[in-house]
C-alpha cells in the first residue's frame, strides 16, 4: 500500500490543505526540537560553570537568574511543542472529517447516479465504518510521515556539525528501520485486505439479514443466515487477532532496533567523554537528539497498522468509484406469467450420493391448483424451494411462460408469490401488523377483508382490541390453526395486488384438528380459486377435490388442468 495515495489527493481538497498543514506543523516541531536538544545541553552543561561550590550562585546570583532563565525557556519550549502538536492533530481531525465527507459525497453521486454490481450492505459498510478508520491515517499516521522526513535528517545535520563520528553511527543505524518496515508493511499487507475484506462482507451481509429479517423468518431461514452470520464473524475475528499479532511483534521488533542504535551511539559517546575526546554539552546535545532521530520512524511503524484499515476502505472507494454502472440485468423486469414447465430438474445435495429429484418433467398449468403428495423425504420441500429460488437445479430447466427462471431477477419473482408455510412466524406487532406482511402498503381495509377471507372474523370478534391487538412473540396468545389463518390472510393480500400471483402452500392443515383444519381448508379454496397454486400435504382430503395431484418421485398421478 501507497503511504499516500495520489488518488486522495485528486478527489478530496481536503487532503491537499491538510498537507501543507502537517508540513508547516512538520517543520515547526523539527525546529522545536532542535531547539530544546540545545537549551536542555546547554543548560546542563553550563549548570556547574553557573553555580558556585556548595549550592552558591556565583557572581551574586547572576548565574541562578540565568540558569532559571534557560530552565525556563527550555520549559517554554515543551509546552510549545505541546501545543503545536494538539493543535496540528486538532486541525487533522477536522481535515479528516472534510475528506472522508467529501469522499461519501462522491460515493452517494456514484451509486445513486445508477445501479453497480455491489450490494446496499457492503456499500453502507464501506461509507460508514470503512470512512471512519481514515482518522488515524489523517490525523496520527501523515503528520508522523512528514516527521519521519524531516525530523532525521535535521538531526543528522545537527550532529554532523557537533561530533561527526556520532553522525556516522546514527546515519549507519537509521536506514534499518525503514528497511524493517518495508519488510512488515509487504508481509501484512495481504493481511489488512482480508481482514478488511471480511468486514466488509460482515458489515453488507448483517445489513441485509436485518433489513430481510421478517422475510426469513416468514420463509424458516433466519436460522440458516445466522449460522452464515456467526461463520462470517469467526473469520473476521481469526484475521484481525492475525494482523494485531503482526502489529505487537513489529512494534516490538522496531523498538528493539531503535533502542540497540541508541545505545550504540550513547556507548561510544560515553567512552569519547570518559577518555576526555568530547566535552559533556556536545555529548549531552548528541545523546538527546540520537532519540529522537529515531522516534518518527519507530512511530510510524506504530501508527502504521492503525492506519491501513483506512486505506484499505480508501481503495474500496475508489474501485466503486471506477465501476461504470451496470446495465439492467436481462431478468430485471416484471416476472413472467403462464405454464411453469420443469424439465429434466435433478438436485443433489453435498454428502449426499442420491438425488432428491432426479430427471423431473412436470408441468404446473396456469389458473390450476396442484397437489404435491408422496412419502416424507420424496423431494416435496426441495420442489417447493426450487420454486421460490433458495435452490438451482442441478440439472435441468425451470421455465415460467417460455422464460428460463435463471434469467429472471429472483426478487421480482419472489414478489408475485403468496406463500403459506407449515409453521408461519408471527412477530411481536399488532396482528394488522403481521398480515401486512403480505403487502405493507395496504389499507386498513384491505387488511379487514384478507382477514375475512382468512376466515378469521371469529377469532377477531374475541381478541380486545381488534386487529391493533399485538399477537405476541411468534404468536404466542394464538393456537396453531389461527395462526395458520393469518398466514393465509398475508396470502390473500399479497395475491389481491398480483393478479397472476403463484400460491404455495406447505402443510396448511399439518397438526390442526378437524374445526381448524376446516376452517384452513375453506380459506384455502377461496384463495386458490382461479390462481397458478401448488400444494403440499399427507391430507388425503385434499387429492379428493378437483385438482391436479402429483407425486415428485412417482410422476404425475392425476390429470391436470381441472382446477
Amino acid at each position: 500500500m501507497k503511504p499516500l495515495d495520489p488518488r486522495l489527493l485528486r478527489t478530496a481538497s481536503a487532503v491537499r490543505t491538510h498537507l501543507l498543514v502537517a508540513g508547516g506543523c512538520g517543520v515547526a516541531l523539527t525546529g522545536l526540537i532542535l531547539v530544546q536538544a540545545w537549551l536542555v545541553s546547554r543548560t546542563v552543561g553550563r549548570a556547574p560553570s553557573m553555580v558556585g561550590p556548595a549550592g552558591s550562585a556565583s557572581g551574586d546570583g547572576a548565574g541562578l537568574d540565568a540558569l532559571g532563565l534557560l530552565i525556563s525557556v527550555v520549559a517554554a519550549v515543551a509546552v510549545a511543542r505541546a501545543l503545536l502538536a494538539y493543535a496540528g492533530e486538532a486541525a487533522a481531525l477536522r481535515s479528516a472529517a472534510k475528506a472522508k465527507s467529501q469522499l461519501r459525497m462522491r460515493l452517494v453521486r456514484h451509486v445513486t447516479a445508477g445501479p453497480g454490481a455491489r450490494n446496499a450492505g457492503e456499500l453502507t459498510t464501506l461509507a460508514t465504518r470503512g470512512l471512519d478508520a481514515l482518522d488515524d491515517y489523517f490525523a496520527r499516521y501523515l503528520p508522523q510521515l512528514v516527521l519521519a522526513a524531516l525530523v532525521p535528517v535535521a538531526v543528522l545535520v545537527v550532529v554532523v556539525r557537533a561530533d561527526w563520528i556520532s553522525a556516522v553511527a546514527i546515519a549507519a543505524t537509521l536506514p534499518l528501520i525503514p528497511l524493517f518496515l518495508a519488510l512488515i508493511g509487504m508481509h501484512t499487507q495481504a493481511r489488512t485486505r482480508r481482514q478488511w475484506q471480511l468486514l466488509d462482507r460482515l458489515g453488507g451481509h448483517f445489513l441485509d439479514v436485518v433489513e430481510g429479517l421478517p422475510t426469513l423468518a416468514l420463509f424458516r431461514r433466519a436460522k440458516a443466515e445466522a449460522a452464515l452470520v456467526r461463520t462470517v464473524t469467526e473469520q473476521h475475528r481469526d484475521a484481525t487477532m492475525g494482523t494485531l499479532r503482526v502489529a505487537f511483534l513489529s512494534a516490538f521488533a522496531l523498538e528493539v532496533l531503535a533502542t540497540l542504535s541508541v545505545a550504540i551511539v550513547a556507548v561510544e559517546i560515553g567512552f569519547r567523554l570518559l577518555y576526555g575526546h568530547i566535552d559533556l554539552g556536545t555529548a549531552l546535545l548528541v545523546l538527546i537528539l540520537a532519540p529522537e532521530a529515531y522516534l518518527p520512524l519507530r512511530e510510524v511503524g506504530a501508527r502504521f497498522h492503525a492506519s491501513m484499515e483506512g486505506i484499505a476502505a480508501a481503495e474500496q472507494v475508489f474501485a466503486v468509484l471506477d465501476e461504470p454502472h451496470a446495465l439492467p440485468a436481462a431478468g430485471s423486469g416484471p416476472a413472467p406469467s403462464g405454464d411453469i414447465v420443469l424439465s429434466g430438474v435433478t438436485v443433489r445435495y453435498p454428502g449426499r450420493e442420491e438425488p432428491v429429484l432426479e430427471d423431473l418433467d412436470l408441468t404446473l398449468p396456469a389458473g390450476v391448483t396442484t397437489v404435491i403428495t408422496g412419502r416424507s423425504g420424496g423431494g416435496k420441500t426441495t420442489l417447493v424451494s426450487l420454486l421460490l429460488r433458495f435452490l438451482p437445479p442441478t440439472e435441468g430447466r425451470i421455465a415460467c411462460g417460455g422464460t428460463d427462471l435463471a434469467d429472471v431477477d429472483a426478487a421480482a419473482w419472489r414478489r408475485r408469490i403468496a406463500w403459506v408455510p407449515q409453521d408461519p412466524h408471527l412477530f411481536d406487532d399488532t396482528l394488522a401488523g403481521n398480515i401486512r406482511l403480505g403487502a405493507p402498503d395496504a389499507t386498513d381495509e384491505e387488511v379487514r377483508r384478507a382477514a375475512s377471507l382468512a376466515e378469521l372474523d371469529e377469532v377477531l370478534a374475541e381478541l380486545p382490541d381488534g386487529l391493533a391487538t399485538r399477537v405476541g412473540e411468534r404468536g404466542s396468545r394464538f393456537s396453531s390453526g389461527q395462526r395458520q389463518r393469518v398466514a393465509l390472510a398475508r396470502a390473500f393480500l399479497r395475491a389481491a395486488r398480483t393478479p397472476d400471483a403463484l400460491v404455495l402452500l406447505d402443510e396448511p392443515t399439518a397438526h390442526l384438528d378437524p374445526d381448524n383444519a376446516a376452517a384452513v381448508r375453506r380459506a384455502v379454496d377461496r384463495l386458490v380459486e382461479g390462481r397458478t397454486a401448488v400444494l403440499v400435504t399427507h391430507d388425503k382430503a385434499w387429492s379428493a377435490g378437483s385438482v391436479g395431484t402429483v407425486d415428485p418421485t412417482g410422476g404425475q398421478t392425476s390429470p391436470q388442468g381441472v382446477g
